[in-house]
């Protein structure tokens, strides 16, 4: 499970705290403001801030194990035209899409590939947790027809990383935020998988899949939860701008 709570820490009906001479907003002033200021950030935040050229964690691995990954590539700032299979572009069509970003990062041993994505979305907040309880309540996250698809990089681990490649992924959408954060993993000798697996499925205790025992289900998820961690940190440095204004 992605990372998804609200951002500011007020208790609704509370003040939050300003510098002096500056007007007061209610929780939920700020909450609107958040989320208004952050349909911007993906072009007032620096590609490496998203995407950084190494991820390291001492326990995302199976068993608790150190991994890091090193990117082999970022696919340019776009649309989301062609960037989902037709069902899942079907489903999130009611978000909307300002901007897709994404990013392929492949593991120390290049033995594992895995795309990342922000999608930056055009709905409001009412969209966002319409969208959020659906795929929730109809269990959207485990079907294998609404896998993100991944991005391949010419001369590098991910060169065969294609639609048959696609092992494990995750799909987090935020409901205080205009974003959904995913991640689709597999392997980096381009080998199919005929039956891939969410994450919730691939990390569970005693997994025997290809996808479980790979680790390619922790691989999605620490990656989806890093670039969601930094999309936040990147919206929560837009509400404190002086100017009030996307920077």
């Amino acid at each position: 499970m992605l990372g998804l709570g609200l951002l500011g820490g007020a208790a609704a009906g509370e003040w939050i705290n300003h510098e002096p001479g500056t007007p007061q907003l209610t929780a939920a002033e700020q909450s609107a403001r958040t989320f208004g200021l952050s349909r911007g950030l993906w072009h007032s935040t620096p590609v490496n801030t998203f995407f950084p050229a190494t991820l390291h964690s001492a326990a995302a691995g199976p068993g608790g194990a150190a991994r890091t990954w090193t990117r082999v590539g970022v696919a340019p700032a776009g649309n989301c035209a062609d960037a989902f299979d037709p069902l899942l572009a079907k489903v999130l069509a009611p978000a909307g899409c300002v901007r897709l970003l994404r990013a392929t990062y492949t593991d120390a041993t290049s033995s594992s590939v895995t795309t990342v994505g922000l999608l930056v979305t055009s709905t409001d907040a009412a969209g966002m947790r319409k969208l959020s309880a659906r795929w929730s309540s109809q269990h959207l996250d485990s079907r294998a027809d609404l896998i993100p698809r991944s991005v391949a990089f010419a001369g590098t681990p991910a060169a065969g990383f294609g639609d048959k490649q696609r092992a494990s992924w995750t799909v987090g959408i935020a409901t205080d935020l205009p974003v959904i954060v995913y991640a689709v993993s597999g392997f980096a000798d381009g080998r199919a998988v005929p039956v891939p697996q969410p994450v919730s499925a691939a990390t569970a205790k005693g997994a025997t899949t290809a996808p479980g025992q790979s680790g390619l289900g922790n691989d999605a998820l620490a990656l989806a939860n890093s670039l969601d961690t930094r999309a936040r940190a990147a919206a929560e440095s837009l509400t404190v701008t002086p100017s009030g204004a996307p920077r």
